[in-house]
Formats: structure tokens, sequence, C-alpha cells
């Protein structure tokens, strides 16, 4: 096990997170707040934290990074910077608990949108947008930048680049690790300059429009005001609920539709389902509200594709509180829930393509009933999968089931009401944000109880990791010489 050269890499880590931290003072200077030494002493140390990690283990370095070595460096690089991103939040105290800002932190950078705030608007502006910066490094990953801007680590590169899971696609664009996550990284800034575009001409000033393009390309779901997108006009909630399906939609489709391969989009099975999902679910939804309540056409259809969208791409914000529709309406959402947006995106959940080659092994399996000799294989976007990898997605699937039911029941030993408990654990592991009962999208976690959001946050990681990066951590063989 090369430590010394993972200590290398997560001193380079926060370095990098330490210059994000500096950008913070544009916002001190802007609205002439009083933060300014909170932000100094929060990027000073982050900066000397990371130089001193750096420095210290560059004594004989031998920069080799091999499979353990790749999952160690990521699982700790997400905890470390989780850590050290609580400090604009400390040093400036807009929150004064460190599990609260720890709970805040980790919710930002794994784009999970979680909050125990009760009183978002009451903060500096420069902390609010260091709390919307958080999704943004978190979204794409921030291994992923490291790979990208240090074209050191191009031994192991790819490694590190698979073991980061949910931020990014496995599948190479370019032969170099390192191009591949620029190109994925230039996707994603434009993305994200295009939307603040868009935002402007409505009823967003710059901050506003800045703050929510971060959340939406990241589907994270931090939003500057109380009351999340709700707070703006119909324009802009269409604007974000465009650019929210958009980066639910694998980066590697985004790089296709720029070099014009339109056809590997159309025959994409997992972009099929994704957008046909959203159409179902929405389109029910809609009609939920039209005939069940008063609200009219075009609010149903913007609420309702608007709330689908954002708990599909695990994105979390809202307009409407999906707790006070019909039952059928919030049914579909807790379905939802479990879905999760398209592998290779910001987005979490269990993925879509997960549901597809399992459906499809379903299918096949029942097949196989009715015609025991024959050979059935399984194929997405017209490729045979192996059975190996088929395996691999049950195992994963039955996995994230199982530790959603040992968090849900921890969550109710911790004393935290059944529902609220079980929504809670699905919420954070999935990276939504909003769940039900006192964490629904007009509650918050703030009265989850301190252990609960220990667990909370770390659950947050392992969503954003998908799990088995974690986990494997803990067997007996990953420590074998």
């Amino acid at each position: 096990m090369n430590i010394r050269f993972v200590l290398n890499i997560l001193g380079r880590v926060l370095m990098i997170l330490g210059l994000f931290m500096c950008t913070n003072f544009i916002w001190v200077w802007v609205y002439n707040e009083t933060t300014f030494w909170g932000h100094f002493y929060a990027s000073l140390i982050t900066i000397l934290g990371g130089a001193g990690l750096y420095i210290g283990s560059s004594i004989n370095l031998k920069p080799s990074l091999g499979l353990r070595e790749s999952y160690l460096t990521v699982t700790f690089a997400w905890i470390i910077i989780s850590l050290f991103g609580t400090l604009p939040f400390l040093f400036t105290n807009s929150i004064s608990s460190f599990t609260d800002a720890f709970f805040e932190t980790a919710s930002g950078f794994t784009t999970t949108g979680s909050s125990i705030l009760t009183d978002i608007e009451s903060l500096p502006k420069s902390v609010l947008y260091w709390r919307s910066l958080t999704h943004w490094i978190g979204g794409m990953g921030i291994i992923v930048l490291v790979v990208a801007i240090l074209p050191m680590l191009r031994i192991g590169g790819y490694n590190l680049f698979k073991s980061e899971a949910s931020g990014i696609s496995h599948e190479k664009l370019t032969p170099r690790t390192a191009n591949t996550a620029k190109r994925l990284w230039g996707i994603y800034v434009g993305l994200t300059v295009i939307q603040v575009i868009f935002l402007l001409p409505g009823d967003m000033d710059f901050f506003d429009a800045l703050c929510h393009s971060f959340g939406t390309i990241a589907t994270g779901g931090f939003s500057p005001k109380n009351a999340s997108v709700g707070h703006f006009s119909a324009y802009s909630q269409y604007v974000i609920m465009i650019f929210m399906l958009l980066s639910g939609i694998n980066f590697t489709l985004h790089y296709f539709f720029i070099k014009g391969h339109l056809k590997k989009i159309w025959n994409n099975d997992e972009f099929k389902t994704y957008i046909g999902l959203i159409f179902f679910a929405g389109l029910i939804v809609t009609l939920v509200l039209v005939f069940s309540t008063e609200t009219s056409l075009e609010k149903a259809f913007r609420n309702g594709f608007f709330q689908v969208i954002s708990i599909m791409t695990a994105t979390g914000f809202a307009t409407d509180n999906y707790l006070l529709w019909p039952a059928q309406g919030w049914i579909i959402i807790f379905m939802l829930m479990f879905i999760g947006a398209s592998v290779g995106s910001t987005g979490g959940g269990i993925k879509v393509i997960r549901h597809v080659v399992a459906f499809k092994s379903f299918m096949a399996n029942l097949k196989r009933l009715l015609h025991p000799n024959s050979i059935i294989l399984i194929r997405v976007n017209g490729e045979r999968i192996e059975d190996e990898n088929v395996n691999a997605i049950t195992s994963f699937i039955v996995l994230y089931l199982v530790t959603f039911a040992i968090g849900s029941a921890i969550m109710a030993f911790l004393g935290v009401e059944p529902f609220t408990a079980a929504s809670s654990v699905l919420t954070t592991m999935g990276g939504i944000g909003p769940g039900f009962g006192a964490v629904g999208p007009a509650g918050n976690f703030a009265s989850i109880p301190q252990l609960g959001k220990v667990l909370l946050s770390f659950l947050m990681i392992l969503g954003r990791l998908e799990l088995t990066t974690v986990f494997v951590l803990f067997t007996a063989d990953f420590w074998k010489s």
C-alpha cells in the first residue's frame, strides 16, 4: 500500500479546495460583508494543511497507484473535503455546531441538498455562495478535477477515475484519462455558463443565477432562498427544469451530441428509459393535480414535471410541497426516489441503467423457465452484457436495499419517527435532498438527533461513491499485503 502517494494526492486535493474557498472573498467585497477573517482563516488552514501533506509526503515519493490505493484515496478525499469544508461555516459563525456544519458540507459536496438550516436567507451571501459552490465542486467530482489538471496522475489515474463512481462515466472519451476528465469538466462548465445566461433575463440577479446553476448542473438542490425555486417566476422554473433534465443524462451523451453522433444517443437504452420514465411519471402527476385539485393545467404541468425531474435526477429543488398532493401523486414521487438518474451523470440514486439490466435479466429468467435449453443473451445498447456484470448489478441493488433497511432501523432506534427515519436514509443515500415526514420539502433535518446526522452524513458519502468503493475498505482482503 503506497500510503505516501495517497497522502500526496490528498494534499493536492486540499490545496485545490483552499483555492476554491478564496473565491468567497469576491462576495465579501461585493456585498461589503464582515465575514472576511472567517473566510481568510478557513482558506489559509485548508491550503496550509494541504501543503503540509503534500510536502511531507513528497520525500522519496514513488508515484504508483493501484486499485487499493485508488479506493482509499477517493474515500478519504471525500471525507477530508467534507471536514475542511465546514470551516467557512464555523469561522463565520453561520453554523455553530460542528456536527451540523459537517452535515451541511457533506450534503453539499455529495450534491444531496439536505439541510439543517431553518432560515437560509439570514446567512451572509458569501456563505450561501460557498454552500452552493460545494455542490459544483462535488458534482463532477474533486478527484476527476485533480486527474484533469495534474498530468503526473496518469499513473493509476484511470483507477481513480473509475473509483469516484457516480460523478463520471467509466467510458473513456479519449485514450488518455486526463483528456477525458478535461472534456467532462469542459461540458460541465459549459452547461453552467449557459444556464446562468438563460436565467438572467428572468427574475434572478447574477448571484442567484450562479448559485442555482451550481445546484442544477451538479443536481444538488441548495438554494439561497427559503422557498427554494418556488421563490422565482415560472420562466426561471422552466429553465431550471430543462437543465435538471440535461444534468441527469450521461455526460458521455452530451459529448456525443457535441460531436454530432446523434444515433449513439437515440440508440442508448438508458437514455430512452430515462426520458420515458420522466414523461410518464410527469404526465400522471399532472393529471392527478388537474383532476384532484383546483390547480390550473399550466401550473399542474409545471409543478408536476418540476418535482418529478427534481426527484428523478436527485436534484432536490422544490416549487411545491408534494406532501400536500393527493396520495397518487406523492406515491409516484416516493417510487422515483428508488430509481435515480443516468450513470455517468451528476445525479444520484441506484441509476436507470441498473434497473434496465435488472429488468432484462428478470425477463430472460422467465424465458428460460419456458425454454430451459435456449440461450438467451442480455443486451444493452446492442452489446451483450456478461453474466458477471449482471450479477454485479443485481448484487449492488440488493446491497443498496439492505443498507437502506439497516440505516432506517438505526435511525428509528435513535428515536426518529419510522416514516421520517426511512425517508431520511433513502434521500441521503440517493443524494436526493428532501424526503417525507419531518424532512419533506417544507421541512429540514434540524430536528434529527446528532448521532443521526453523523450517520446520514456517512450515508451521503457512501451513496455518492456508490457503496462498494467504501465498503471494500472494510474487508480483510483489502488490507492484506
